[in-house]
């Protein structure tokens, strides 16, 4: 299995310390996060010894994972879903077909005698 790397915002990491600054418990945010509590400890180290400069990467924020898996799920599922009403309409159609071919056979087309049943 090859996991891509998660990477966090700038504003991810700051609010993160903040919260671990303002006295939040580091196993109780590293759960509500789902980071591991050591990547906490290292990006309050690295904020205390340079704020202004601590975190210059890009990132990417875990909620546009999510949110792409969410969107593959509903995609997947809609295909399903599809496959699933061309198979019912499928059934439907033969259904008409069979009963159609049942109500005017195609033999009884033309069997001489008009609609009353009396000879041509």
């Amino acid at each position: 299995m090859s996991e891509t790397r998660r990477k966090f915002t700038r504003d991810f990491k700051v609010a993160a310390v903040k919260r671990l600054q303002g006295g939040y418990s580091v196993t109780r945010l590293a759960r509500e996060l789902e980071v591991n509590p050591n990547q906490l400890h290292l990006w309050k180290r690295q904020f205390e010894e340079r704020p202004n400069s601590a975190f210059s990467g890009e990132g990417r924020r875990r909620g546009e994972e999510t949110q792409v898996a969410e969107l593959e799920r509903k995609i997947g599922q809609q295909a399903m879903e599809i496959d699933f009403l061309k198979g019912c309409l499928r059934q439907i159609e033969e259904l008409r077909r069979s009963q159609a071919e049942t109500v005017n056979p195609l033999s009884a087309g033309k069997s001489g005698k008009n609609s009353k049943g009396v000879p041509r």
